[in-house]
């Protein structure tokens, strides 16, 4: 669904994408007043860990994930986190978080000397891990993804989850194919 993502599908109404699928979380809340969105976070995720495909992402980020379910449940089945986007291995396109509120996936970190990156960026989660190669239908569903963003939003800078929250977090890993997705995209986004 994600990669086809026409002028029509990339519209924007509430911060809502046309082309995505809608499914609320509630682990959101208002960006600092005035605060324009420049930044689009790149996440890896899978629940459980290196298996891919289940209900466990949407499940952790509408507060619905089973502690039983899976021995790693239990350890994050408290957090509160969301993602505006969510992007599966086959390319289906899922928003949680308008693209005007703010989602809870960032947590403590900096870009550029900026503290508090949930203020002023989207958070887009890939479904992968360290372990992976990401598919080539979430690339194409990202690059359409992005385009769309940028129509509504003034973004300036990707940046990697690792890259804003360095010796914490990781992701989007290693297999991430950065020059590909700036191939992609082409030379008008920033590097």
């Amino acid at each position: 669904m994600g990669h086809g993502i026409s002028e029509a599908g990339g519209a924007l109404a509430d911060g809502w994408l046309a082309a995505a699928r809608r499914i609320d979380s509630p682990n959101c809340d208002a960006r600092p007043e005035g605060c324009a969105v420049e930044l689009a976070v790149i996440h890896a995720i899978s629940l459980p860990p290196d298996e891919f495909g289940g209900p466990g992402v949407v499940e952790l980020f509408t507060n619905r994930l089973d502690p039983a379910a899976h021995p790693y449940y239990a350890e994050i089945a408290g957090l509160r986190v969301s993602a505006h986007f969510f992007i599966r291995r086959d390319g289906e396109l899922v928003q949680f978080v308008p693209t005007t509120a703010r989602a809870w996936h960032a947590g403590a970190s900096c870009w550029q000397g900026r503290e508090r990156c949930n203020d002023f960026s989207i958070g887009i989660e890939l479904e992968g891990s360290d372990t992976h190669a990401f598919e080539a239908a979430q690339y194409e569903c990202l690059v359409a993804l992005l385009r769309a963003l940028r129509r509504h939003h003034p973004l300036r800078a990707l940046a990697g989850h690792a890259d804003i929250a360095p010796g914490r977090k990781t992701d989007p890993g290693p297999h991430f194919d950065w020059a590909r997705l700036h191939g992609l995209l082409g030379s008008d986004w920033p590097r």
